[in-house]
């Protein structure tokens, strides 16, 4: 890939939809490597998926197996509600369809990101797993976590997916007790961007628990202020997600390229 050039983003540009197709795959190959680099994913186990533009029933995901270090664009599957791989070559994993689709279904995420990262799982271990706004970086996310306090099990069925989708309603994040984590997105940036963010912030909190000292929270009418978008700001949030996302890139073209292909 040529890192010099400009990268252009669904959400900012319209583009025809073989490009958007293209672009999707791209970036959700990306995103998987990404987890690898950021220390979020778990070998070949969790999921991240994403609709096929132009479409709405329609899915893809890395094949259950590859390591996510080694995701491609071309790699990535496609498949219905049915758990029917409907593009390339592959098996699909049983709680990907079951956790995934529906959430894409119900809840009209472009984007679902399903890991066990270690900082974010660690505070869903504890009895009060709240995300805590004691920075400026929680400040962006407290508010928009919704918790699922009941761990049912492997995901084996949609009625799972239903569940969880019913619980994340209008927010941006899913914690997922004993279990894990989910974020939801417009794009693979704003997906991912959260992501990573949450990871950043979870650990943060577990270290500043570990002290045993008392925690400096902000009130709700700062958090409320700093997760208000500022229409004077230097740089939208929109382009704030794509900028970071194609730096990411970047890293990726210089340490583990090839996600292209």
């Amino acid at each position: 890939m040529n890192t010099t050039a400009p990268r252009t983003y669904g959400h900012l540009h319209a583009v025809p939809t073989d490009d958007a197709v293209r672009q999707a795959r791209v970036h959700l190959a990306a995103a998987n490597r990404l987890a690898v680099h950021d220390g979020l994913e778990e070998g070949i186990d969790n999921h991240f998926t994403m609709v096929v533009p132009g479409t709405t029933d329609r899915f893809m995901v890395l094949p259950f197996g590859l390591h996510w270090s080694e995701a491609r664009a071309s790699d990535l599957i496609v498949f219905n509600e049915q758990g029917e791989i409907l593009e390339g070559n592959g098996s699909l994993e049983l709680s990907a369809l079951s956790i995934h689709a529906p959430l894409h279904r119900i809840t009209g995420a472009k984007v679902v990101l399903h890991t066990h990262q270690t900082w974010a799982l660690a505070l869903n271990m504890l009895q009060d797993n709240r995300l805590l706004p004691g920075s400026q970086t929680a400040a962006f996310l407290a508010k928009n976590i919704a918790y699922d306090d009941g761990y049912t099990g492997l995901a084996a069925e949609l009625s799972e997916g239903e569940r969880l989708a019913a619980l994340i309603g209008d927010k941006h994040v899913l914690f997922m007790k004993n279990h894990g984590v989910v974020t939801v997105g417009d794009t693979v940036a704003q997906a991912y961007r959260r992501l990573y963010r949450l990871e950043r912030v979870c650990k943060a909190q577990l270290l500043a628990m570990a002290t045993g000292q008392p925690l400096a929270l902000l009130s709700d009418d700062m958090v409320a202020k700093v997760d208000k978008p500022n229409p004077n700001d230097s740089h939208s949030r929109a382009e704030r997600e794509a900028l970071y996302f194609a730096a990411m890139m970047r890293v990726l073209d210089r340490t583990n390229p090839g996600y292209a292909d």
